[in-house]
């Protein structure tokens, strides 16, 4: 018996050298974006004023904590804006994440693309489906009766 190196198996069909070796994505949510399960509600959360003064209180305590060291403060002072500066890094951080994900919520909705001059296949499907207002109308007889365009019905 001798010795052969393995070889790999040819593929039953061959590879298409241009096919797109990417997995299919699954589809995105199309509905109200989750938040801790339930639906994201702008009212809810922190807004933007909340952000800004974490923000200022947070660049006050990173300027004041070396400071506080080189001004001799007792180390308790100086632990105590240490310990704040970390809290309110952590704060800060989850309210912008917050903040993002309302965005990201607002911006779900179809949004045409600022140098298209033509309508996105998203306005043309909205612009076939009927509204609200189409289905509380009685529905009306023109279908049956023939324009003059149109060969008469036989």
């Amino acid at each position: 018996m001798t010795d052969q190196p393995a070889t790999p198996e040819q593929p039953a069909t061959p590879i298409d050298p241009n096919a797109d070796p990417t997995p299919p994505r699954r589809p995105r949510q199309t509905g109200p974006v989750q938040y801790k399960g339930d639906d994201l509600e702008a009212e809810r959360g922190p807004g933007l004023g909340c952000f800004r003064i974490q923000v200022v209180v947070l660049v006050v305590f990173i300027i004041l904590t070396p400071l506080s060291v080189a001004w001799n403060w007792p180390s308790g002072i100086s632990a105590a804006l240490l310990f704040a500066v970390i809290l309110l890094l952590l704060v800060t951080g989850q309210t912008i994440i917050f903040l993002l994900r309302l965005v990201a919520a607002d911006r779900r909705g179809r949004r045409r693309p600022l140098a298209s001059g033509t309508k996105t296949v998203g306005e043309l499907e909205d612009a076939d489906r009927p509204t609200d207002e189409d289905a509380d109308r009685p529905p009306t007889d023109d279908a049956a009766q023939p324009t003059d365009d149109a060969p008469p019905l036989t």
